[in-house]
């Protein structure tokens, strides 16, 4: 892979992490309810996610997904059934007693946070789709491709756990301005309310057919 095709990789990762969506929200969420160390659990799961996504399309495995109906539309609706489940547990969390600075954030299980973020990456569709469309671009097909599709793959999640972690760091901040439970609860609504943004997008995209 030259340089040149690098770098023009390495620019799109950038748009494409910092371009709202689910993860992102997720992230921002975990930071809000566990602070930053403990929420991002959830950014490593939703690189493990990703990794499957690229390996599913490098093996080829994605165009047989992208083609079958059948299989889009049961992940679709399993990505939309999940986040509806986030927005319900979000609206539900109870605040948090910050009147004592040694009071901290309840503890979320790092392995249950990893499979959150595993579940909101890996049960979108449309990003398998995307990426099957986006990534052979990238690649030299006279060329090598297992190093190829590992140099993007690896390219991807790095730039993704840096901005994940912007997301859950900017999150856990907030949460020391919210010093009241009235303000928790509304800014756990807040965040139900993009949970369930994010599962009507979902719902609402469709297989391209050719």
């Amino acid at each position: 892979m030259s340089l040149e095709t690098w770098l023009a990789f390495f620019a799109a990762c950038w748009v494409i992490s910092l371009s709202p969506g689910a993860g992102a929200i997720a992230s921002m969420s975990c930071g809000l309810q566990y602070g930053f160390w403990r929420g991002y659990w959830n950014a490593l799961g939703l690189q493990l996610g990703l990794a499957l996504q690229i390996a599913i399309v490098a093996a080829g495995v994605g165009a047989v997904l992208a083609a079958s109906s059948t299989a889009f539309y049961a992940i679709k609706w399993f990505g939309v059934a999940y986040l509806v489940y986030l927005a319900v547990k979000q609206w539900r969390a109870l605040p948090a007693d910050l009147s004592d600075d040694a009071a901290v954030r309840p503890i979320g299980k790092p392995l249950a946070l990893i499979f959150r973020g595993f579940l909101v990456n890996v049960s979108n569709p449309k990003a398998l789709v995307f990426m099957l469309a986006v990534l052979p671009q990238f690649v030299n097909p006279s060329a090598p491709l297992v190093s190829q599709y590992v140099t993007l793959g690896a390219t991807m999640i790095c730039v993704d756990l840096i901005v994940m972690a912007g997301y859950t760091g900017l999150a856990s901040k907030v949460l020391r301005l919210l010093r009241t439970p009235k303000q928790q609860r509304r800014m756990n609504r807040t965040f139900a309310g993009l949970f369930v943004g994010a599962a009507g997008f979902l719902a609402t995209l469709h297989r391209a057919t050719t």
